[in-house]
């Protein structure tokens, strides 16, 4: 057979490429990540622009939200009329000071024993109403806050799986769960509990201080002679509280992820007995967390000390000017009585205020992280109007690609080749010289760096990013099953695929009848990452996953590395089968696993350094 070059040219097969550092995606450590783009930190929005992209963010919901405003606001009358009955049991029953004139109309004069009845069963109405009052605004607050809460995680897991790849590379899974399933919550919490109190709290106050000021606009004067110190209390915390919580998220999120790291490599840590030095790592790490976490709430708790001082002191300012009233006879003991419960009133939304303003910028920390995700753009962006791609023909052409994983260190460069449709390519070479890397850029898990990679004629770049990627069916080296039955992990690639067709599949890959064999057959859950399976079942529904796909277009990286003898040669006369009438990449540190290759490249250090014809034992 005349042997044809790839790449089109007839140029030396040695000139085709160039040093590789690495095959791997590069992940690097937090230094690294420093050294390239400073810390890993959030960043940080004014207050104002904070405030207007919860205003954007919540502007699906305001109607929900109005609802429950007003429902809170109801609060307000019920709290006026609370401490009424006490006043009038107080002058009216005890003494003989008439009843308020609001009132006089509807309670009996009669006697006091019949007026004593008519406030009693009065203040029993007001507290029904209060409780049914709360249980409508809990349940309103519950159901509308639980669905913006799910929207909410919706749109972070959506966008969160359509970010590129190198961000995962970079950021690591940890980060991004703690943002979905904690800091989304802000939100929630800002629009179900922070936003309705405060308006809340400046309607009763509103309220209190007009009732209170009828009554007596001294004692209305110096209860709110506080106000100033409580808003100066709030400013001064304001910062402090919203970086504090800033650096109890970032470590606890950090903390979160020696678990899952630990966890996810178990066998590994066990294998080793590293299992003290794992507990230690957690240690250290929550230890920080504890720590910051303590330093947050003891500044809370400081400014919750002046809030309670400053309104201890304002009451009691208001409580010895008011019995010195009564004393000379300018209000009766039942008006004091009911300026004093006003006053706690009056204070209660001041101090509502004033804590709200403190959590407050824990949510808002806790949303800036969530939005910064939100904001967060993939590398990897598919282009306004991209054509559609409803089935490659699977030639491909890498035209001068060049790239790198960190944007300075070359990974691959000035690589060309060619691949005719249906040709079957082996792709060989040491750990790290550039395999992984190559086939990487044909999914757009990366773009290159320089130059373009052609399919069927087209840049992958002006395809549909979802149609391109369903050209591709890959088999990896360690098998990815999810926590599902057999049948969901084969059928994942079609999940509209009928049971026949499942089946058809596996019988395809070689899976059927140990698949059969097992307790449930197809409805079998294979745990976690299928860790019931063995290495070679795992990856036989992983081939009966690319058998259904039906892509034209194959990526085979390492698929028989981690099995025995036996199980490959089961899987290699599956993956032949496979192969048929489908470009192929197959990636393999054994020349004899390439023996089926039309094509075989060689790469070391990132260059392609030789190319051949295989010997096709199986065509």
């Amino acid at each position: 057979m005349t042997h044809t070059p790839l790449d089109g040219t007839g140029k030396d097969d040695r000139d085709l490429g160039t040093r590789v550092r690495d095959a791997q995606p590069f992940v690097p450590d937090r230094a690294t990540a420093e050294r390239r783009e400073g810390p890993v930190r959030e960043t940080t929005v004014s207050d104002r622009h904070l405030v207007r992209r919860l205003a954007r963010e919540l502007r699906p919901y305001w109607l929900r939200i109005l609802g429950l405003l007003l429902l809170s606001m109801l609060a307000t009358p019920l709290a006026l009329l609370t401490p009424l009955p006490l006043k009038i049991v107080i002058d009216s029953v005890l003494s003989s000071h008439p009843p308020p004139s609001v009132l006089a109309s509807i309670l009996p004069t009669g006697s006091d024993a019949a007026l004593l009845i008519a406030v009693t069963v009065f203040f029993v109405a007001i507290a029904l109403l209060a409780q049914l009052l709360d249980l409508a605004t809990a349940v309103l607050r519950t159901v509308v806050g639980e669905r913006l809460l799910l929207d909410l995680r919706t749109r972070l897991f959506r966008h969160v799986q359509r970010l590129s790849v190198s961000y995962h590379d970079l950021r690591g899974t940890t980060d991004s769960t703690y943002r979905i399933q904690y800091d989304a919550t802000a939100t929630q919490q800002i629009a179900m509990d922070t936003i309705p109190s405060f308006i809340t709290a400046v309607l009763t106050l509103g309220t209190m201080l007009y009732v209170t000021t009828q009554i007596d606009w001294q004692l209305s004067v110096v209860a709110l002679a506080i106000s100033p110190v409580l808003l100066l209390a709030s400013w001064r915390y304001r910062r402090q509280l919203r970086t504090q919580s800033r650096q109890v998220k970032k470590l606890e999120s950090g903390a979160m992820s020696v678990v899952q790291e630990a966890l996810s490599a178990v066998r590994v840590v066990q294998a080793f007995g590293r299992e003290e030095h794992e507990e230690q790592r957690f240690v250290r790490r929550f230890h920080e967390g504890m720590w910051a976490r303590i330093r947050y709430t003891l500044a809370t708790s400081r400014y919750s000390l002046v809030i309670g001082v400053t309104t201890a002191v304002g009451t009691a300012a208001v409580l010895y000017i008011g019995v010195r009233s009564v004393q000379t006879g300018r209000i009766t003991l039942g008006s004091l009585v009911l300026v004093m419960t006003y006053v706690s009133q009056l204070y209660a939304p001041l101090k509502t205020m004033s804590r709200k303003a403190g959590s407050l910028q824990g949510y808002l920390a806790s949303a800036e992280r969530a939005f910064a995700l939100l904001d967060e753009e993939p590398d990897v962006k598919e282009r306004p109007g991209a054509r559609p791609l409803p089935r490659a023909r699977g030639e491909i052409v890498f035209d001068d690609v060049s790239f790198a994983y960190d944007g300075e260190r070359p990974v691959l460069q000035d690589v060309s080749i060619r691949v005719k449709a249906g040709t079957r390519v082996g792709v060989v070479g040491a750990t790290g010289a550039g395999k992984t890397t190559l086939v990487s850029l044909l999914n757009r898990f990366y773009d290159p760096t320089g130059g373009r990679i052609l399919l069927d004629g087209v840049d992958l770049r002006e395809y549909r990013l979802a149609d391109l990627r369903n050209q591709f069916a890959i088999v990896l080296q360690e098998p990815l099953l999810f926590a599902a039955s057999v049948a969901e992990n084969i059928a994942y690639a079609r999940p509209d695929a009928s049971r026949e067709q499942i089946l058809a599949a596996a019988r395809a890959a070689g899976a059927h009848d140990f698949i059969a064999g097992l307790p449930d057959g197809y409805d079998t859950r294979v745990g976690e990452r299928g860790t019931r399976l063995s290495g070679g079942e795992r990856q036989r529904i992983s081939l009966a996953r690319a058998f259904l796909k039906d892509a034209p277009v194959l990526i085979l990286d390492e698929p028989t590395s981690s099995v025995d003898l036996n199980t490959e040669a089961a899987i290699m006369e599956a993956m032949y089968r496979l192969m048929e009438g489908r470009t192929t990449f197959m990636i393999a540190h054994r020349l004899s696993t390439l023996d089926g290759c039309d094509e075989r490249i060689e790469v070391a250090s990132g260059r392609v350094t030789r190319m051949s014809e295989g010997v096709h034992p199986h065509a």
